[in-house]
């Protein structure tokens, strides 16, 4: 006998998912005007639209208004109707059966149908995407009964799934479009194809890409935009003029450099809001090579955490946007008892006179020169408070005796650098910790998920992990999460440096954009333009 239940980020079983079968679309405001382009500024350009097989940030803000996934989400993180209209899950939680939305067709007109979810899952998800390994990996089978009946069996309980089927995390493909060729390397990837509320139309590289209004999209009478246009403009002054001026719309991410923000948010046409990122839950870093000397030594690694002072990070690079971090897991995680603050503390007043011995232990004395050792810092390319902040990096190592010369590359070359070849000593960088942490943090430290050598782990945070993934009791799943926080703090593969606040910026002509916590990451089916 099965029932039907709801489950949020922490997992909690409810008897029923109620307003779960209340679709997104009846938060449309009744006054919703029709026609307009709108103009967003994306930051910095994606490299690819194949959002099945990169996470990369500014993928989802274009992709997510073409692909869809089977759920969407509210405010309190429990999904709702997407491409599936509802789904059930038996007792003994290894079983979920989506019914599917009935009339839902493809860009190019053929049906989506159960058939195309088993493929997306199976033949794409679990091989290419990022973290379809960790989400799916306990998916055994996907039967399809009839064409809109997707059955998902598991060979554990897998509750975090529901949490991952946005058309963000777990977009839906054409079976009969991309089960042709190579996924990998796919002739579609830059020309998607889905049920989203927008066809894609052009990408000028270094320029824009554009998107139209989709008559046939499934959702009656949506959406309410011709077309979408996202703009790639390199300038951050540039970028905050365009919103001044009225030729963009919207931005976020910090597309806008915060140092703007306030002088913006004072034009009477302009709102700012950081709502809309509750299921990115973002935290900034410093990731270590902990494959290569010096940083395969916990002490220099637990160094360089001392010798970072966060309040300053987020006042004068930030601006005041964020809080500190003390672990792996976002203390957005503190509603559902997951998360914890009784970790090692290297936020401290004498954080660099505690590094500097640390160092002397690990066996780097400095040299002649005052210097330990040299180290390239690899600067994520997603704007200028992130060169800023690769500046302080180099200033605060260089207290240490630590010569450290920064390098910064486009986005491809980057993430290829540090995600494929693993070509680097040290990077900044800031990662979605997601909407539970099966999906978002066991990615970077699990055994099973990291390829071999690549990444810091360990057996006893292994077997804490694979615990909890399984935990359907909250207390004994809180508990196990932290131990595991305190773990891997102690080991610091990662500098643990401030909680995001992303802000986002926008024009008060735009309307209904705001439904859903993946802001700028959802269909924008009921964005609208006021005349």
């Amino acid at each position: 006998m099965k029932r039907l239940i709801s489950v949020g980020r922490a997992l909690t079983l409810a008897i029923s998912f109620g307003a779960a079968l209340v679709s997104a679309a009846s938060s449309a405001q009744t006054t919703a005007q029709r026609g307009g382009t709108l103009v967003m500024v994306v930051q910095p350009e994606p490299p690819t639209l194949a959002a099945y097989q990169s996470t990369s940030g500014p993928i989802g803000q274009v992709s997510t208004k073409v692909y869809e996934g089977l759920l969407e989400y509210d405010f309190n993180l429990q999904p709702i109707p997407g491409l599936a209209k509802s789904w059930t899950v038996s007792l003994d939680g290894k079983t979920i059966t989506f019914k599917l939305q009935e009339g839902v067709k493809f860009h190019d007109g053929k049906p989506f149908t159960s058939e195309d979810v088993k493929f997306t899952v199976f033949d794409v998800l679990k091989k290419v995407h990022p973290r379809g390994a960790s989400t799916f990996r306990a998916l055994e089978a996907i039967d399809t009964p009839d064409a809109l009946t997707a059955v998902f069996k598991f060979s554990e309980p897998a509750p975090y799934v529901l949490a991952a089927l946005s058309g963000y995390e777990s977009p839906m493909l054409p079976k009969h479009i991309f089960g042709t060729g190579d996924i990998a390397n796919h002739p579609n990837a830059n020309r998607p194809i889905g049920t989203g509320p927008f066809k894609f139309v052009d990408w000028q590289q270094g320029q824009y890409m554009r998107f139209d209004r989709n008559p046939d999209y499934w959702k009656k009478g949506q959406p309410y935009l011709d077309r979408i246009v996202a703009r790639f403009i390199a300038d951050g002054g540039t970028r905050a003029a365009s919103l001044e001026t009225q030729e963009v719309h919207i931005g976020g991410f910090n597309a806008i450099l915060p140092l703007d923000v306030k002088r913006l948010q004072a034009l009477p046409y302009i709102d700012v809001t950081t709502k809309g990122y509750e299921m990115q839950s973002p935290i900034v870093e410093l990731d270590f090579n902990t494959q290569k000397k010096p940083f395969d030594n916990v002490k220099v690694r637990q160094a360089i955490a001392y010798a970072i002072d966060r309040k300053f990070v987020i006042d004068n690079i930030w601006f005041g946007f964020g809080r500190p971090a003390t672990g792996p897991i976002n203390s957005n995680f503190k509603a559902n008892g997951l998360y914890t603050a009784d970790v090692k503390n290297y936020n401290v007043p004498n954080g660099v006179e505690i590094a500097n011995k640390l160092l002397d232990e690990a066996g780097y004395p400095r040299r002649g020169d005052g210097n330990r050792f040299e180290i390239t810092h690899d600067i994520t390319p997603y704007g200028e408070e992130w060169r800023r902040f690769g500046e302080y990096v180099q200033q605060q190592l260089g207290k240490l005796g630590i010569k450290a010369t920064l390098r910064y590359e486009d986005v491809p070359t980057w993430l290829r650098r540090i995600y494929t070849n693993y070509d680097y000593d040290i990077t900044n960088n800031w990662i979605q910790t997601l909407a539970d942490p099966v999906i978002g943090v066991h990615r970077l430290y699990s055994s099973k998920l990291i390829k071999p050598g690549t990444r810091w782990s360990s057996k006893e945070t292994d077997e804490l992990m694979d615990q909890a993934t399984v935990e359907r009791d909250l207390k004994k799943r809180a508990a196990l999460y932290h131990d595991f926080q305190k773990r891997i703090v102690e080991a610091s593969p990662i500098v643990f440096v401030m909680e995001l606040n992303f802000v986002t910026i926008y024009n008060k002509k735009l309307q209904g954009w705001l439904v859903s916590p993946l802001g700028l990451y959802s269909a924008f089916d009921q964005a609208w333009l006021a005349k």
